[in-house]
């Protein structure tokens, strides 16, 4: 009963994860169209950056953005601010029953770097309020006044992070923990700037003083921020399921590729919501991105440490690859596997002999031949010769 309780639990939260997120970043991409669609009219109240014009529903709205606040402050005042902690309350709690909960399989890599899971989880959790600080800090240094170079200075701190998380975690974890870090720093943006800065921009307000200004560009900087990290931790979320991104040589590196696509292609829809044109070189940036990515994922699976790349031989029979699919897959890919804690097969993929083998060449090759996806944490300690084998391998009936 046990199994089929924790499945359940990891099903209801992630369905939750994935509303949640939803919501959130729904609300984010409207109000950054809002706000980069206001224009500047005649007669407009004093105060304000402008306005637009909506249709939506059978029905026209007509917004008014205030800089600072209105004259008088509405009874009814909706904040939006729900939807990023549940997302990430809900993310956290995910990743706490999926990979803290198996961090002996999803987190941990013995050829990457020995932990116990204990201290995986502790280095997880602590590389998120780190790399939250060091973002926090990065923003409120001199950097912050000047945009561009406090984006390029976030982006080595980020690439430089993921390249230290690969020599920590598995693929699969380091990915997810690039992910949960860029979802930590935005949720942390609204929790303890966004949101603090308007309240005291209300409460100014409500003792009759003027608003700091100040409190509105910080929180506009970092809701900005948000905006182009979306797209990038959207894609790191869903890695996980695509072994050619997370446990092949170059992950880290397309990390890098990944946060440049995301903001080339927030930059092209900002730029046309501001009426600014439609930069349509960025699409060509996104495809050249994509195209580099796939091609780093070709040099194989990432290297244990201190590990060199195998050969990869030229001729492979099928007895090799179902003596190694036997050896190092089985115990799980089982009709009855013995991992404690596995109570049917991954995915109900049993890989028990000739015919189940050659059903599933296309997934073997990736998950475990041109990446280091499977096994999970290399528990059945494949080797990087026997995935050269199994890279080489076709799948032809006739070998």
């Amino acid at each position: 009963m046990e199994p089929i309780l924790w499945e359940w639990i990891n099903a209801v939260a992630r369905w939750l994860h994935v509303i949640t997120a939803i919501a959130w970043i729904g609300s984010s991409f409207y109000f950054i169209h809002l706000d980069a669609s206001l224009r500047r009219r005649t007669g407009a109240p004093a105060g304000t950056a402008g306005d637009a014009w909506q249709i939506h529903g059978g029905g026209f709205y007509h917004m008014t953005k205030y800089m600072v606040a209105p004259p008088q402050l509405p009874e009814d005042l909706t904040w939006f601010k729900w939807e990023s902690y549940a997302t990430w309350i809900s993310g956290f709690f995910l990743m706490c029953v999926l990979y803290y909960r198996g961090a002996d399989l999803f987190l941990i890599d013995q050829d990457v770097m020995a932990l116990a899971p204990w201290q995986a989880i502790a280095a997880s959790v602590g590389a998120l309020a780190l790399g939250w600080v060091a973002y926090d800090r990065m923003c409120k240094s001199p950097l912050g006044r000047n945009d561009a170079a406090l984006a390029a200075a976030g982006f080595v701190l980020l690439v430089a992070t993921a390249w230290a998380m690969t020599r920590v975690f598995s693929g699969r974890g380091a990915m997810l923990q690039m992910g949960a870090l860029m979802a930590t720093m935005m949720a942390a943006n609204v929790f303890l700037l966004i949101i603090p800065n308007q309240r005291k921009t209300v409460a100014a307000m409500l003792r009759g003083e003027t608003p700091d200004p100040a409190l509105g560009r910080q929180a506009k900087q970092r809701s900005l921020h948000n905006n182009y990290l979306t797209l990038p931790v959207v894609f790191l979320m869903i890695a996980n399921h695509y072994p050619l991104v997370t446990s092949t040589r170059f992950n880290w590196v397309m990390v890098a590729l990944v946060l440049v696509v995301g903001a080339s292609i927030r930059h092209f829809f900002n730029s046309q919501h501001a009426g600014k044109g439609s930069p349509w070189w960025t699409w060509g940036v996104a495809a050249a991105g994509m195209l580099a990515a796939a091609w780093l994922s070709s040099f194989g699976p990432a290297l244990p440490a201190g590990g060199t790349a195998a050969a990869l031989p030229t001729r492979v029979s099928f007895t090799q690859v179902e003596e190694i699919v036997l050896s190092r897959c089985s115990m799980c890919h089982a009709a009855e596997p013995v991992w404690e804690g596995i109570a049917t097969p991954p995915r109900g993929v049993v890989l028990d002999g000739e015919a189940a083998i050659r059903r599933h060449a296309t997934e073997i090759r990736l998950q475990a031949g041109l990446s280091r996806a499977m096994p999970p944490a290399n528990i059945t300690q494949i080797t990087p010769d026997e995935r050269a084998i199994l890279a080489a391998w076709s799948g032809d009936t006739t070998r």
